[in-house]
């Protein structure tokens, strides 16, 4: 029988995407690699515990879910984090940035400094630019200013991300121009707290990180796994959690050789197997936005 392995998640180094296990393995993902896995047959989804600890209840949890934790480890996960600002007195710096994610969908955030550009990776943001640094509450209170005063979101649907990564602007300077009127707004701005230390608008663009030839454009994207299912692929480009895959015709829910997205946060939770030599069966959903919408065995990747 063959060995069963549990993903925690999707995480950016600086050589690129990381699958990463429970106990520690990491797989490098690298472009053209086959990505090939199956669904352990007859299993469940259960929830994969909070900070570090398993649920006590071992709860079977939705596959559409892209969190996979039940509500009661959902609330501890969140409990004492920088997100539900329980951290006040966290004494560690942190920066203030502006993403792009496209046309008329740029976001303001913060991330500790010590974790680089490593956050805006695994947001798919397609280009960013800092603008300060400081304490943790500083970092906070120039976030909400950015909010309030330009009506900044914190958050961008992942949904309303793949909708427009294969229609970007061609160029880095178009891509950042939007960002850049932005960033000059709020530097105008009063308020700012004192203990920031204000940035420079220094856009860094993301669209050569993701792939090779960019994000090429999909025909749909996994809506979830499924017991006893199998997806393989070509890895063509990756952004924030999403891993997008040239899937060769199968018996199941793809046809042709189009990209179909597969969002890693739906791996989490369930057992999965090696997969070299299956197709694609899982259930698809056209990508909305996505062009067309309405109208040889290689290495596993275990």
């Amino acid at each position: 029988m063959a060995r069963t392995w549990k993903c925690s998640g999707l995480r950016w180094s600086a050589e690129g995407p990381v699958l990463e296990w429970e106990g520690g393995r990491r797989t490098a993902l690298t472009w053209g690699k086959r990505v090939a896995f199956g669904v352990e047959e007859g299993g469940v989804r259960t929830c994969v515990g909070a900070r570090g600890h398993a649920c006590p209840l071992g709860v079977v949890v939705p596959g559409r879910s892209t969190g996979a934790r039940c509500e009661e480890c959902a609330r501890l996960d969140r409990a004492h984090s920088v997100a539900a600002d329980t951290l006040a007195d966290d004494p560690r710096p942190y920066r203030v940035y502006l993403a792009w994610f496209g046309p008329g969908m740029a976001k303001v955030g913060i991330t500790g400094v010590e974790r680089g550009s490593a956050r805006l990776l695994e947001q798919g943001a397609v280009c960013f630019s800092w603008l300060g640094s400081g304490p943790l509450m500083a970092a906070r209170r120039t976030e909400e200013l950015l909010r309030a005063a330009l009506r900044v979101p914190d958050r961008i649907p992942y949904a309303d991300k793949r909708a427009v990564r294969a229609v970007l602007p061609g160029t880095e300077a178009e891509r950042a121009a939007e960002l850049a009127e932005l960033h000059a707004k709020a530097v105008a701005l009063t308020g700012w707290p004192e203990s920031l230390d204000r940035a420079p608008f220094r856009p860094v663009d993301h669209v050569r990180v993701f792939g090779p030839a960019g994000v090429p454009v999909a025909v749909g994207e996994v809506s979830e796994l499924v017991a006893g299912g199998a997806a393989s692929g070509e890895l063509v480009a990756a952004a924030g959690p999403d891993l997008h895959l040239a899937a060769g015709s199968g018996s199941g829910s793809v046809d042709g050789s189009g990209v179909v997205v597969l969002d890693t946060r739906l791996l989490t939770g369930w057992g999965l197997v090696p997969g070299a030599g299956r197709g694609f069966d899982l259930p698809v959903r056209a990508l909305r936005g996505a062009a067309g919408e309405g109208a040889g065995v290689q290495d596993g990747l275990f």
